[in-house]
């Protein structure tokens, strides 16, 4: 090949190698600092397209996981009352079967209504306080109360048509609270009568209990399945785009030398032409 100072073909390649090994470096050293293996859709837009919606449901499914907690929150809020509801009607009980003995003297019948009275105050206290996040699942449900309906929770990542779950109101305020109202425990008659109506309320408090109770497991399950799809889904993403920086270390190691020698190449290839003057010398 001949010598020419117009075009020197060494210094071209030697040019197009180095800015070769630039673009690559400048790939590496993105990944390393973002982590990423694709970042962008230039870098793989099937890849980066499949992240972006899998990036969406671990959005959604985040929302779910809020709104089941909410309502783990209020079912257990409800299942604290609930229990502490039953604990009381069973010393109301104990009350009402000693109110009911006929030989009992006024002053003691009159200690023990009294007692009554206050532990069926103490039933209307929890059964107001019972609430969470403006839901009370233990007062009478009304739609003109804010707070005393059924509470929701979203179950799926489907937006459109994603299931719910839903915990329903358990009314303590007429099946326990009003039934215990109606009747007294003033006289040995109407304490035997009452002790069957505790007996029915108890009951009653049981099955809600129940209800709440497989409520509140339901939502752990589901809260649970969630976490774990979550999880499943961000090591989905991580295997699509995220960067193997061990071989990306060991990389740009590989071209920052490989950088180094293009260099020294083109400078020599850019000395070639020099060499010509010393022909006319």
């Amino acid at each position: 090949m001949g010598m020419s100072v117009n075009t020197n073909i060494g210094a071209m390649a030697a040019l197009q190698s180095l800015n070769s090994t630039n673009k690559d470096l400048s790939t590496v050293q993105s990944r390393i600092n973002t982590g990423l293996n694709v970042s962008s859709t230039k870098d793989d837009s099937a890849k980066y397209t499949v992240a972006q919606t899998l990036r969406g449901d671990q959005g959604v499914l985040t929302a779910v996981g809020s709104s089941l907690s909410r309502a783990k929150s209020t079912t257990d809020v409800a299942v604290a009352g609930a229990e502490q509801i039953s604990d009381i009607v069973n010393q109301m009980k104990a009350k009402a079967k000693e109110a009911s003995d006929e030989g009992l003297d006024a002053d003691s019948r009159a200690a023990i209504a009294k007692d009554f009275g206050a532990l069926k105050d103490q039933i209307g206290s929890i059964i107001d306080s019972s609430s969470f996040n403006g839901t009370n699942l233990l007062k009478k449900e009304d739609a003109a109360a804010p707070g005393s309906g059924s509470v929701k929770a979203l179950m799926s990542t489907d937006i459109t048509n994603g299931t719910t779950l839903t915990v329903a109101n358990q009314d303590f305020s007429t099946d326990v609270l009003d039934a215990i109202s109606a009747g007294a425990v003033d006289t040995a008659a109407n304490s035997k009568t009452m002790l069957t109506t505790l007996d029915t309320v108890g009951k009653a408090i049981n099955t809600k209990l129940s209800t709440l109770g497989a409520a509140s497991r339901n939502i752990d399950g589901q809260s649970s399945f969630v976490s774990k799809l979550s999880d499943t889904i961000a090591a989905g993403i991580g295997n699509l785009v995220d960067a193997d920086l061990a071989k990306e270390s060991a990389k740009l190691q590989a071209l920052q030398v490989k950088q180094q020698l293009g260099v020294q190449a083109l400078s020599i290839a850019n000395q070639a032409p020099q060499t010509i003057t010393s022909l006319f010398r």
